[in-house]
């Protein structure tokens, strides 16, 4: 068997078989096959495609590249959760928390920032002291014991993984499909979860902008889940414009911690989304993939019913207190992260102010994230550092009035020079309309395998 023949099979659209998949990928990991043959097969796959049998095939390859999570032992159920990555998405900070409240267990293996998308890594970083980087024996410990663990990718996890995503980001070859499905489950399955909420975005912000597309990925990702015996519900969801109120790494962690506040709840919420200011958005999508959590752990019988008992879980308090006891379990500083609260900021500080009267039509998200990247929040290569107290604060997002000279947004940059460099991208990221714009519905489909 020669790498050649298995590049040139794909180039003319054959499915390959498991052993030919194995071969390759196993070659890939073990330094016999070179960089650039598996470049060129990557670039045949993203142009042919795979069959669902054959993308099903390369999970499993990837998957046995390296070592499993084991939780034996530990009662489910296994509930996870995976997004496809957005600006301001930090919705796995909440979760995670609200699903151990409810007798979950989320098993959580996340990823850092990578152009203008955020990563939970990172933010989970800005708080002093809190390490991700986990042995297996401390990431099961601390599962068991709070309900839920975060960690990343190390080097026995799934290696195939982490060497072919970093060829596909230099080979342009990201948005592959078979490839994403891979990539994903592989490592969603050698965390050890039974079940597995995803959050497929669509829009400027996301990776994939065309609905369709997205869609595709995600009956790519149900169908795939369910051969490799996972149990999977995903949602398309809307990222035209930031998520919530904050983008950043500290930034973000302190607003979803303001979400944990039980006093948020304590009244009985209005139909539909509670009220949460800027933060609705992140609210509202956070009850509607833990209600999902929920359904596929046996403790919720419909999306209405998960909602109802996350709105439960939230007012009595027993998810912040999670979170606070994990930000400790992960050797981080509780009260110190209680104190940086509101405060932990850059010097380097601007406002951008609304050019003209009327209503706010959009925040672009990608233009967003984009600055982002300058200010210091996300980074364009792997090894570049990224700065805990970057970011931004949206006062305004679609549908708020404005008058020229408002406020949109304060700004923090790592340095100076790093400010003034975002600013005219922000400035331009806001767009305005004479009348408020329609109400855009952020979860536009519901996606399960066949």
């Amino acid at each position: 068997m020669r790498a050649v023949d298995i590049i040139m099979a794909k180039r003319d659209g054959r499915e390959l078989s498991r052993e030919e998949l194995g071969f390759l990928i196993n070659g890939f990991v073990a330094g016999t096959i070179p960089d650039y043959q598996v470049s060129a097969w990557a670039m045949a796959v993203f142009f042919r495609g795979m069959s669902p049998a054959e993308t099903a095939a390369l999970t499993e390859t990837m998957l046995d590249s390296g070592g499993r999570m084991n939780l034996a032992g530990i009662p489910g159920p296994l509930v996870d959760k995976h997004s496809t990555g957005g600006v301001g998405d930090k919705t796995s900070l909440i979760l995670a928390p609200l699903a151990a409240s409810l007798g979950l267990r989320d098993p959580m293996m996340s990823g850092r920032a990578l152009g203008h998308t955020g990563g939970t890594l990172d933010k989970l970083e800005s708080i002093p002291g809190y390490r991700t980087a986990l042995s297996p024996a401390e990431f099961r410990e601390i599962l068991a014991r709070d309900g839920f663990a975060m960690t990343g990718q190390t080097r026995d996890t799934v290696p195939a993984d982490r060497l072919l995503y970093a060829l596909r980001d230099l080979s342009a070859t990201v948005e592959s499909v078979p490839l994403i499905t891979a990539s994903i489950l592989s490592k969603k399955k050698a965390e050890g979860a039974e079940a597995l909420v995803l959050d497929v975005k669509f829009g400027s912000g996301a990776f994939m902008r065309d609905p369709a597309e997205a869609e595709g990925l995600a009956r790519s990702l149900a169908d795939t889940g369910a051969a490799l015996g996972l149990r999977i519900i995903a949602l398309l969801t809307s990222m035209d414009q930031p998520l919530g109120s904050m983008v950043g790494n500290f930034l973000e962690v302190e607003e979803c911690y303001a979400c944990l506040d039980p006093a948020r709840y304590s009244a009985p919420p209005r139909p539909g989304s509670p009220e949460h200011g800027l933060s609705a958005d992140l609210m509202e999508l956070t009850l509607e993939l833990g209600a999902r959590m929920l359904m596929l752990g046996g403790r919720a019988g419909s999306p209405e019913e998960g909602r109802k008992l996350c709105l439960g879980a939230l007012a009595g308090g027993k998810p912040r207190d999670l979170f606070l006891g994990n930000i400790e379990s992960q050797g981080g500083d509780r009260k110190r992260f209680l104190e940086m609260l509101g405060s932990y900021r850059s010097p380097h500080r601007a406002e951008i102010r609304a050019r003209e009267d009327g209503y706010v039509s959009r925040i672009d998200a990608r233009k967003v994230g984009q600055a982002g990247i300058v200010l210091g929040v996300g980074r364009n290569r792997r090894e570049d550092p990224v700065s805990p107290v970057a970011g931004l604060q949206l006062h305004k997002k679609a549908g708020s009035p404005v008058r020229r000279g408002d406020s949109l947004m304060t700004v923090w940059g790592k340095d100076r020079e790093s400010l003034e460099a975002a600013i005219p991208a922000l400035e331009g990221a806001a767009e305005y309309a004479a009348s408020p714009p329609s109400p855009e519905k952020l979860v536009i489909k519901e996606i399960r395998h066949g």
